[in-house]
């Protein structure tokens, strides 16, 4: 009878291998690091750990070593399809879009009924404006698997932003960054009961600009009969928020976790569930302006801070640097928007708070520039500073909804690559903010210099006309 035997060396590689898959699936990406590099010295054909260690790598940012790793897992196994799968991942986030995608469709000539794979790439040809592709891929990932979320909410950010609402809020149901709320409320979530004399809880979503662009909602709740509305958002809106009609508490959510448990509601609902079930579409946007208001006292008192003479106009040029498309919405700095120094008769704000914020304190020489980012508390003093200002100038941010909702004319300035979904395509203005919003997009993905080109000769000429 014969008798396997093994070499030490692979046995104990194995051992590795699988213990770095344990470490990972207890959330321990350093442990399962170390274990797979073990497991590679002792096997360096072991393609399987070479694919996992890229994943660790590609996760921590280590971009370059973990291209390397796929790329040696491919090489080793090339019928084995993940590597191909995280390495066009990889090759999207880096912007090499052509290789990305013919990395795709090598991974997909292994398998094909990957729901994954047929999401990523239409996630690429999203970026790609490729939309004809990408809904193709994207529904073809949602047929093979219903359950999957990605691609029916990379699905919704193309509906979106094409102005299919109906479809496109529906898709947009698959994001699930408000579960950690939903599991502790004990109430039902609403999906377009009667609220008649009902009391509803409106539940915080993603960031500050989500949070100020939807909160209008409250007032159509209200249009329909609901008896009480408690908006919980972020800490930084909480005091802006208390100008919003139709809301009868608010309350941050720092402030939130007791309160919640003891709290009593009919309803509750995450904030960007609204427009779905209100069933907004491009034509029904509840956009009276304004719908927030700043404090009369803040107002008074960020007055006596700004110039007597000329136009005022705040400045912000760089978002928060978590989000994901940051690189490419905000400016690579203060720099880029020298040129409105030449223009005549404007005085510039800076409203930059965060990322950027010190840059304030330095400017070109030849955009003299007052900086009361640094002296903001919080949104209710932004609100009041933008209430004394004639012009908001800023890139894709909170600052762009704050100025829209307060009825303040805004122009924003938008990148090509990954444009947010909310801009709908190649308008000048949004429904959303209508009257007050000018937008001016990139004609190519990283250029600056043409789009402001142009909001300088609009700024004179608004200065000119007078």
């Amino acid at each position: 009878m014969a008798t396997e035997r093994w070499p030490l060396a692979a046995v104990n590689a194995a051992h590795y291998f699988d213990e770095g898959n344990r470490l990972l699936a207890s959330n321990d990406p350093q442990g399962a690091q170390s274990c797979w590099r073990e497991a590679l010295r002792l096997d360096p054909t072991l393609a399987e750990a070479h694919a996992n260690l890229g994943f660790v790598l590609d996760q921590i940012g280590a971009l370059t070593e973990a291209e390397a790793c796929y790329r040696q897992a491919i090489m080793l196994s090339p019928d084995l399809w993940p590597p191909h799968l995280n390495l066009g991942g990889l090759l999207t986030s880096q912007k090499r879009l052509a290789e990305a995608e013919a990395t795709y469709e090598q991974a997909l000539s292994l398998n094909d009924a990957s729901p994954a794979i047929w999401s990523n790439l239409g996630a690429l040809y999203l970026c790609w404006h490729k939309d004809t592709e990408a809904e193709r891929c994207l529904r073809l990932a949602i047929a093979l698997d219903t359950r999957y979320a990605k691609p029916r909410f990379n699905l919704a950010y193309l509906l979106l932003r094409q102005g299919r609402f109906e479809e496109g809020w529906a898709c947009l149901e698959a994001r699930d960054w408000y579960t950690a709320l939903a599991r502790q409320l004990t109430c039902p979530r609403w999906t377009g009961e009667s609220l008649a004399g009902q009391s509803v809880l409106i539940g915080y979503e993603a960031g500050h600009g989500d949070m100020v662009q939807f909160c209008r909602y409250a007032s159509v709740l209200k249009t329909q009969g609901a008896a009480h509305i408690t908006l919980l958002c972020h800490p930084a809106l909480k005091r802006l928020f208390g100008s919003l009609a139709a809301v009868d508490v608010v309350v941050a959510f720092d402030e939130a976790q007791p309160w919640l448990a003891s709290g009593h509601w009919d309803f509750w609902t995450p904030l960007l569930s609204l427009p779905f079930h209100c069933q907004t579409r491009l034509d029904t946007i509840p956009a009276n302006l304004p719908y927030l208001h700043a404090q009369a006292d803040l107002v008074a008192h960020w007055d006596t801070q700004l110039p007597r003479s000329g136009v005022r106009v705040g400045l912000v040029w760089k978002g928060n640097p978590q989000f994901e498309n940051d690189a490419d919405r905000s400016l690579p700095g203060l720099e880029v928007l020298a040129p409105l120094g030449r223009v005549a008769g404007a005085c510039f704000i800076s409203l930059q708070k965060g990322a950027g914020e010190a840059q304030a304190q330095h400017p070109p020489t030849n955009l003299p520039l007052l900086d009361l980012g640094t002296k903001m508390a919080d949104f209710a003093d932004a609100a009041a500073i933008v209430a004394n200002l004639d012009l908001v100038i800023c890139v894709d941010t909170a600052i762009a909804h704050l100025a829209g909702a307060l009825g303040k004319p805004c122009w924003v300035l938008l990148p090509d690559y990954k444009t947010d979904w909310r801009w709908l395509m190649h308008r000048t203005d949004s429904p959303w903010y209508p009257g007050v919003m000018r937008l001016f997009r990139q004609r190519t993905a990283g250029n600056w210099a043409p789009v402001v080109a142009e909001v300088c000769t609009a700024l004179a000429e608004r200065i000119n006309r007078g």
